[in-house]
């Protein structure tokens, strides 16, 4: 249970980017179930106004139709968000796109779709959002992943996107601090119940071993990587800028499957 009070954003909005499943739609009901009129926005309409009707009983939102590539598509769905309702206080930039690939066997397309995605829709969104935001107090979210610090084999794509995406938020908190915006990162482990990980885990065996190396010894929650974007567009965090905070269960500390092995006695 959150000991945030269940009212905490009552009267902001939130736009969430890519809050039409996974991390971002968890992150999206739980803005709306703390008191904020939610916007989530991806490129399938039907997915879109799925989505904001899954939230109904949490609270008010719409859902709305982009895609983050296309900066004139995704000012439009933020202008639409704040007509219908009101300047932006939240907005959680969480569209992305991932798949194994070797960098021999990468094409140049590929490559270039993921960062279009993710740190080119970063830009977008965020870009897009700026001459929206209520100034000062409105906070910024990018989700990033611990491949912006950490190579990882047959992620080449991801790998660059995300470092790119880490880069961003910090050169955002530099520029916009001073006009009272607030700008960080959020980067999950392995989350499960998402899509990206039954891409970059497939199975239970794969879960599993994966599972094994992590400190914690288990998944994230999508609900868990909700309560930190709570946090970080709380008034808990209001002195946070420029930061990415993990939510990781220690994944990127590194494998410490070895760990008993490597005791005195063990």
């Amino acid at each position: 249970m959150s000991a945030l009070r269940n009212d905490i954003f009552a009267g902001k909005v939130a736009f969430v980017a890519g809050g039409t499943s996974g991390i971002n739609l968890g992150i999206a009901r739980r803005l709306a179930e703390l008191g904020a009129r939610v916007a989530v926005a991806g490129r399938n309409p039907e997915k879109a106004q799925a989505a904001a009707a899954s939230l109904a009983e949490a609270g008010e939102a719409i859902g709305l139709s982009c895609d983050v590539r296309d900066y004139d598509a995704i000012q439009a769905a933020l202008v639409a968000a704040t007509d219908r309702l009101g300047p932006l206080d939240i907005v959680v930039s969480g569209a992305a796109g991932n798949f194994l690939a070797p960098a021999a066997g990468l094409s140049a397309n590929g490559f270039r779709t993921v960062v279009d995605i993710d740190l080119n829709g970063t830009f977008n969104v965020f870009r897009a959002a700026y001459g929206l935001l209520r100034k000062p107090g409105a906070s910024l979210i990018a989700i990033t992943a611990g491949q912006a610090v950490n190579p990882v084999m047959l992620q080449a794509h991801a790998c660059a996107a995300k470092a790119g995406i880490n880069q961003l938020v910090r050169v955002l908190a530099m520029e916009w601090g001073p006009e009272g915006v607030r700008v960080n990162g959020i980067s999950p482990g392995p989350i499960a119940g998402t899509e990206g990980m039954a891409r970059l885990a497939p199975g239970d065996e794969a879960s599993a071993a994966l599972a094994a190396r992590i400190p914690l010894r288990r998944y994230g929650e999508i609900s868990e990587v909700a309560e930190a974007a709570a946090f970080l567009c709380s008034d808990s965090a209001r002195y946070i800028t420029g930061t990415i905070l993990d939510c990781d269960g220690g994944s990127q500390l590194g494998d410490s499957s070895n760990h008993s092995r490597s005791q005195p006695g063990g």
